[in-house]
């Protein structure tokens, strides 16, 4: 199978080249393209009939769709009839379901975050709640996205779960009726102080610039001496090419060049200026970005650093400066795919050049073409954004990363809030049990492999290969013994980064994703750079010019 699955693969990977630019090639192209169709469809057709193992033929053609599109960038795709509600949800911010965050923990999926006032919620259903039959069948072995095509369905219908609750001897069955769930695109928005605002923005779905200047003109209003506005951009994927305009506008005037695109189909190059009357363009402006921060992120921060309305503080974002547009494929079924590259004010592209594992992989200064902000001030290209004000953020990342991949702290405040039913203050809640999740986290066996550890191994292996294993065991085994040593001491060593992510989801349990951006403000070393620097504005002056 594996070979034939290999053929299919070879083939689509030489339809590629041709199928995509029929329209704009020549007739010399016109062969190839009749040609390699042809040899696909006899291949396909010769294998379905006499393979020796019954083949699903869908499976099979979509094992070889999913490999010549792999062979090309990670954001083409192919979205079957299934995969569309997904898609919605990812433009517009809305999908039809039960709105509920799900994961596959163990053997079946566990609902992970029920969203405010959406079907879910107002049913009873919790995080933590285990999803054991929907309907009356079984999910046992089921995958998310198995679980997650049977929740969605057309507003109106009813759909039954059994469900397995912590703390609760019997199972539960929970009625409730799908509707058309919308995730709001700025969940939280207010003011940091009696003069600095914040305005968080997750996604660029529909509305997104509308939403961040309703926001900010709602801080004008009711805060007439504001010194400064925070623009969280964290983590923030991107969406819609047209809603990073939108929300650029929102701080930069009318008639402002925001974003060029340019492909392979001149025709379709376009150029992005802002059409409306900005919010505020004096305003002191910070922009909070990490590598969670890709696409219409990159070019929202992008274009604030060009034209030098704002100062960046964070992380270099993800390096994502590609576009991508749908193009029907029948049978209500699309391919997204990559189109063009977009360019910012100052010309550059933030795109990264190379991939791993389906990730751009990190480009060094020295080899990133320089360009120009409006003040003349020097800004790179490829490999995403680089921040104004830097900020470290690697503390605790492998062993934080360890327990999140295994799902417990997850897991220990499903039990806290079991021992915790009161909804807690926001403002004044503290996580003051962390020998208790220490207990916990012991008794469930933790442990994680560092990438210190890998690479040791690796020398293990290759030492073994030269016959050197013996002359080298002892510092090995010492290497070996801190490493070890110092996985031990992770937990107390990164308890503050550790307590901050167990507040955040507990917090979220009762007050939901509005709850978890506030708790998340306590102590955040970003927050605290951007008040410092709107405070200090000789220093912010200084960074912009």
């Amino acid at each position: 199978m594996k070979k034939i699955s290999r053929a299919i693969k070879i083939t689509l990977v030489l339809l590629v080249g041709f199928a995509g630019i029929a329209a704009v090639s020549d007739n010399s192209k016109f062969f190839e393209i009749s040609k390699n169709i042809e040899i696909f469809t006899n291949l396909y057709k010769e294998i379905n009939t006499y393979y020796v193992d019954e083949i699903d033929p869908a499976k099979l053609m979509r094992t070889g769709v999913d490999a010549m599109l792999e062979s090309l960038d990670p954001y083409t795709n192919y979205l079957s009839e299934s995969e569309i509600e997904g898609f919605r949800y990812i433009t517009e911010g809305k999908y039809n379901g039960i709105g509920a965050l799900i994961k596959k923990i163990g053997d079946y999926v566990t609902i992970t975050e029920p969203y405010q006032d959406c079907p879910a919620q107002k049913a009873g259903l919790k995080a933590g709640d285990v999803l054991i039959a929907v309907d009356g069948k079984s999910t046992k072995g089921k995958s998310t996205d198995d679980v997650s095509d049977i929740l969605k369905g057309f507003p109106g219908t009813e759909v039954v779960l059994t469900v397995r609750r912590p703390g609760e001897s019997k199972d539960l069955k929970l009625t409730m009726v799908r509707d058309e769930v919308k995730v709001p695109n700025v969940p939280y928005s207010g003011m940091l102080n009696d003069d600095i605002g914040y305005v968080a923005l997750t996604t660029f779905t529909r509305n997104a610039g509308k939403n961040v200047g309703d926001a900010v003109k709602k801080m004008k209003e009711e805060n007439p001496n504001l010194k400064g506005v925070v623009f969280d951009l964290r983590g923030n994927g991107g969406g819609l090419l047209t809603e990073a305009v939108n929300v650029s506008n929102v701080f930069v005037p009318k008639g402002e060049m925001i974003v060029t695109t340019k492909g392979r189909v001149p025709e379709w190059d376009r150029s992005f200026k802002t059409l409306n009357k900005p919010i505020d363009t004096d305003v002191p402006l910070i922009v909070l970005i990490d590598k969670g921060s890709a696409s219409a992120s990159e070019i929202v921060s992008g274009v604030i650093q060009d034209l030098d309305r704002g100062v960046l503080i964070g992380q270099r974002s993800y390096g994502k400066g590609l576009v991508q547009n749908t193009r029907d494929v029948g049978y209500n079924s699309k391919v997204k795919l990559t189109t063009a590259k977009y360019y910012v004010p100052s010309g550059r592209c933030i795109q990264g050049v190379e991939y791993k594992d389906g990730k751009p992989v990190d480009i060094p200064d020295e080899e990133r073409a320089k360009f120009k902000t409006r003040n003349n001030r020097t800004v790179l290209d490829g490999g995403g954004v680089k921040p104004d004000v830097f900020l470290d953020k690697k503390e605790g990342a492998e062993i934080i990363a360890g327990l999140k991949k295994k799902h417990l702290i997850f897991d220990y405040v499903t039990q806290y809030c079991l021992k915790h039913k009161d909804a807690p203050t926001i403002e004044s809640f503290k996580f003051n049990e962390y020998n208790e999740f220490l207990s916990f986290v012991e008794n469930k066996g933790y442990s994680y492999t560092t990438r210190s550890e890998e690479i040791l191994e690796e020398l293990k292996e290759i030492a073994k290969e030269e016959e050197y294993l013996g002359s080298l065991d002892t510092e090995i085994k010492t290497l070996e013994n801190k490493i070890n040593t110092e996985k031990k001491e992770g937990l107390v060593k990164y308890q503050k980064e550790i307590t901050k992510l167990i507040e955040r989801d507990i917090i979220s349990r009762f007050y939901y994703q509005t709850g978890k951006i506030q708790i998340g403000l306590k102590n955040d070393e970003e927050i605290e750079e951007a008040i410092k620097l709107i405070n200090n504005p000789t220093e912010y002056k200084k960074i912009l010019n």
